[in-house]
């Protein structure tokens, strides 16, 4: 593969990245087998696209709004932005692990598209928290913070999808990725990750680096317990665990 091959595979892949977790137009891409399992290395690139948009908005927003206001309006733009993508993991997974008392019962009722009363709860938990957090980080940081949570849960379902195979044999987003991430995809993707991080926080990186970490160990762990592997559900699920804690540590940690 020549150079410019291998630059317009690049673009194709982050395209498809964008395409997969979020509802900004993209062109139209060549798409392969394998397409989504080579773009995971850009998962972070989005994350860093989504929470630099939402920066601007908060910088436009503070010169005519409240605070409160402010942190609605980015909440608001967050869920329009990847259209309720990992909310509805999040509540789905919630649905399935609550209601479910076996790998089979978990599995049904994580693919139903109704949501339940866990489901409904981890949602309006999920919103409520968010927006608590976005109100209350310190202004100063706010662009650091907001950055590296959107970089660092993007960055979850990157070792999520090296380590667990599908929870599922019938191909669905999670199979798509499950297990067929590259060692070189999960390496690129980290460091990308770590180095934004460290750029944006600096001293303060480790704190939301590690309980990324952690995060994406510890739902990892549950969810080969449980189900043996993971469903697109579950990348959903620890994204916005990951969201939330990194915000939890700007607001706790200054």
């Amino acid at each position: 593969m020549n150079a410019i091959q291998h630059i317009r595979r690049m673009g194709n892949e982050i395209g498809v990245a964008f395409q997969f977790l979020t509802r900004i137009p993209m062109p139209s891409l060549a798409f392969e087998a394998d397409s989504l399992s080579r773009a995971t290395k850009f998962f972070p690139v989005v994350g860093l696209v989504v929470g630099s948009g939402a920066v601007l908005l908060q910088k436009v927003g503070l010169l005519h709004l409240s605070r409160s206001l402010v942190a609605l309006i980015v909440l608001v733009y967050f869920v329009l932005v990847t259209g309720c993508l990992h909310e509805d993991g999040l509540a789905d997974t919630a649905d399935g692990f609550g209601g479910g008392r076996s790998k089979e019962r978990i599995l049904a009722i994580l693919r139903d598209s109704r949501i339940g009363s866990y489901g409904a709860t981890a949602l309006v938990l999920s919103l409520l928290a968010r927006y608590l957090l976005l109100a209350s980080l310190p202004l100063e940081h706010f662009a650091a913070y907001i950055i590296s949570s959107h970089v660092l849960c993007r960055w979850s379902s990157l070792p999520l999808s090296y380590f667990l195979p599908a929870a599922r044999e019938q191909v669905g987003q999670g199979a798509q990725i499950a297990k067929l991430t590259s060692l070189p995809s999960l390496i690129v993707g980290s460091v990308f990750s770590l180095a934004v991080v460290s750029i944006a926080l600096r001293r303060s990186a480790a704190a939301p680096v590690i309980v990324a970490i952690l995060i994406a160990a510890l739902s990892g762990w549950f969810y080969a317990r449980e189900l043996g592997g993971v469903t697109g559900d579950c990348f959903g699920a620890t994204n916005q665990l990951t969201e939330i804690a990194v915000y939890f540590c700007g607001v706790w940690i200054l």
